[in-house]
């Protein structure tokens, strides 16, 4: 625990201006971000008797080694930099929603040419239109099923799509008129892109007009006596208007808002959004979160606005946003949004009328909403708690291991021979801490080898991190006091401008994002029994490193092997620890065996091409596709070679050469019914 006195900035040192500021941690991790109208002002409230402060910001600021800050011209500006470094960073102790799930959103691929109207899920993508999010996916697709009888869009995938292009046949859509079939040319791509954008215009809110266009052509038909046509054009009018009834009218002035609320308690805060547009509710979506800081309705308000429009442009970002309390610096929040959109964003609480009642509901959602996670996480927590102690206490541990990582080995038959690396934090697996090895100190299956290169691979580039980010004092003899010297490259580049830090430490030149082996372990678990362990605690020995437990968990007979230790430690069929620890292992196992697979597969597709030089992805297709096969590709002169757009002398005779050495010697041959295998595909072997 660090003492905020010994990081204080000197007085006058922090300029009065707007700017962003950031607490960091003896890893030099970003753990907090924050913005201030004054900088001097605020960052001093952080630095007061610690009895005054916030037990969480108390908590943080103890937790921290230095402070830093960065002047910028206007609190909009602040409040950008803010969202960017929360981003980037991902600090612990700031407030992030995060969703119980992922939601579908209908998305136009307005990127392509031929647009195309699908369910997406994850990150948006640049010039892509989306609508939602829904709660299931299926409510898209009744929808968009229903839409596709008067904007026949594109639904089919690329492969689809290429298909039905070579062989000039539609698919079953193109034949039922749900698809206007633009693959085999019945529209141009400037027509499919009009029904497109139409499609949008109709999702977006703009209803009105596309009914009153059909019912004017229905008329208009039968007063002609075009019955059919009549006909098929009051179904089309009645699927927009049973599209439509699937999202009730809360509205009465047709308008475009989102409606934020709010429910919190002393630790956690749930929010509910809902997205309403021409006056109907398009989308919902519910986020939770820990309240890891000190805030307030206002200032988890403030965060929602940033996370949910931090990313959008245009009308993405409504009219009107209508929220249970306003953030602590409204003017700068509601120009934020402006620029966003492009236009004027109304900012404010609804006070009457429908919208007061909407906001209830959508209030209503996110007590229930709290509700159901804190029923659900009760339990999570305990028993992840309950399995941290109990493996804490067999191993004979002083705290609970909050970091674990398990390593395996995977290999067929001593080929592709690669490991994993698993991280869990808390019980939970962290994904974006996972890495995979490549066995590269020699030949050949020997899973204790292996095991002993992969641990001291990690934690020599952890050594190497630590001396790079300053954390070891230099001894008199400039040895590192807590291990031997890594080797590594120096930093170099501009140092940044920061605050003073702990003990005068020099500022490096560090960017607070995540490293990929910075932090250590509290356990490191191996998949494996007595062997595998010792070479695990020999490569950390070996590096100096003696304050990193490690165990191993061996599969016959679920026993859990220290190092040194004659016996194993046994634990209860029952126990959480136990079934924790077979969690990560298994996990270990997974990743280990998924990228073992990949490689293999990636080895079995090699092509003879693969081995010249200079010859790159593009021109081994040109290559392929001029001659049909690999075989007719051998069989070519060089002069014929050269005749492919983009393939020059050298590497014509290149490519020829390359192909010889690789010619097989004898026909394969189908030992089953006596056929030559042709060499036809594209030269995988």
């Amino acid at each position: 625990m660090a003492d905020p006195s010994s990081y204080r900035p000197k007085p006058g040192q922090i300029p009065d201006s707007p700017g962003v500021y950031k607490f960091r941690d003896e890893h030099r991790r970003v753990i907090y971000v924050g913005k201030a109208k004054n900088l001097r002002q605020r960052v001093a409230n952080y630095f007061q008797d610690l009895a005054n402060l916030h037990p969480r910001t108390r908590t943080m600021v103890t937790t921290a080694a230095s402070v830093e800050w960065t002047v910028v011209s206007t609190e909009v500006e602040a409040l950008q930099l803010e969202y960017s470094w929360i981003k980037e960073f991902d600090p612990r102790f700031n407030v992030k929603y995060r969703d119980d799930k992922s939601y579908p959103y209908l998305a136009v691929t307005l990127n392509e040419e031929f647009p195309r109207v699908q369910v997406m899920r994850g990150a948006k993508k640049k010039g892509v239109r989306y609508f939602g999010p829904y709660g299931h996916a299926w409510a898209i697709r009744e929808t968009v099923d229903l839409m596709l009888r008067v904007f026949p869009v594109r639904t089919c995938s690329a492969g689809v799509f290429k298909n039905a292009a070579r062989t000039g046949r539609p698919c079953l859509l193109g034949y039922i008129g749900k698809c206007s079939a633009p693959c085999v040319g019945r529209v141009t791509p400037e027509e499919h892109r009009d029904l497109a954008e139409d499609f949008c215009d109709f999702m977006a809110g703009r209803t009105g007009t596309y009914i009153r266009r059909l019912e004017k052509d229905m008329m208009q038909a039968a007063e002609e006596m075009e019955y059919e046509r009549a006909a098929r054009l009051r179904d089309d009018a009645e699927a927009l208007k049973r599209a439509m009834e699937k999202s009730a009218v809360v509205l009465a002035d047709a308008t475009d808002a989102d409606l934020i609320a709010v429910a919190e308690d002393e630790l956690e805060a749930a929010l509910q959004i809902f997205h309403v547009r021409g006056g109907r509710v398009r989308g919902q979506r519910g986020w939770v979160t820990d309240k890891v800081e000190a805030v307030d309705t206002s200032g988890l308000v403030e965060h929602a606005l940033q996370q949910l429009y931090g990313e959008e442009r245009g009308d993405a970002v409504p009219k009107e946003v209508l929220v249970p309390a306003l953030p602590e610096d409204t003017e700068a929040v509601s120009q934020w949004l402006a620029e966003r959109r492009g236009s004027q964003v109304s900012l404010r609480i609804p006070q009457r009328g429908d919208k007061k009642d909407l906001m209830a509901t959508v209030q209503r959602n996110a007590q229930q909403a709290l509700g159901l996670h804190k029923t659900k996480r009760a339990s999570d927590l305990t028993t992840r708690s309950r399995a941290l102690e109990e493996i804490a206490e067999a191993l004979g541990l002083d705290t609970a291991p909050l970091r674990i990582e398990c390593y395996d080995i995977s290999h067929l038959q001593g080929d592709d021979v690669v490991a994993s690396m698993v991280v869990f934090e808390d019980g939970l697996a962290r994904k974006s801490e996972y890495r995979r090895f490549q066995i590269k100190g020699f030949e050949g299956q020997d899973d204790v080898r292996s095991m002993h290169e992969v641990i001291g691979r990690r934690f020599k580039r952890y050594l190497q991190e630590k001396e790079r980010t300053g954390e070891w004092e230099e001894q008199a003899g400039g040895t590192p006091a807590d291990g031997p010297a890594p080797t590594g490259p120096a930093p170099t580049g501009p140092v940044p401008a920061v605050g003073p830090t702990a003990e005068d430490a020099e500022p490096r030149e560090d960017d607070g994002r995540p490293k990929r082996f910075a932090y250590p372990p509290q356990l490191v678990v191996v998949d494996g029994g007595q062997p595998q362990v010792a070479a695990a605690r020999r490569a950390l020995d070996e590096l100096g490193i003696d304050d990193i437990a490690v165990c191993g968990l061996a599969k016959r007979l679920e026993e859990v092997w220290l190092p040194d230790d004659d016996d194993p430690v046994v634990l209860p069929r029952s126990s959480e620890g136990l079934y924790l620890l077979q969690r990560v292992r298994d996990e270990a196992h997974r990743f280990a065996i998924t990228y073992q697979r990949a490689k293999r597969a990636k080895r079995i597709r090699t092509s003879p091409l693969d081995d010249v030089s200079g010859l790159g992805e593009t021109r081994k297709q040109a290559l392929i596709k001029h001659f049909g096969s690999v075989k007719k590709l051998r069989q070519a002169t060089i002069d014929e070679i050269c005749e492919v757009p983009g393939i020059g002398r050298r590497t014509a005779e290149s490519v020829a050469a390359a192909l010889a050495s690789t010619a097989p010697a004898a026909p394969a041959v189908n030992t089953a019914t006596g056929e030559i295998i042709e060499e036809d595909d594209g030269g995988s072997s």
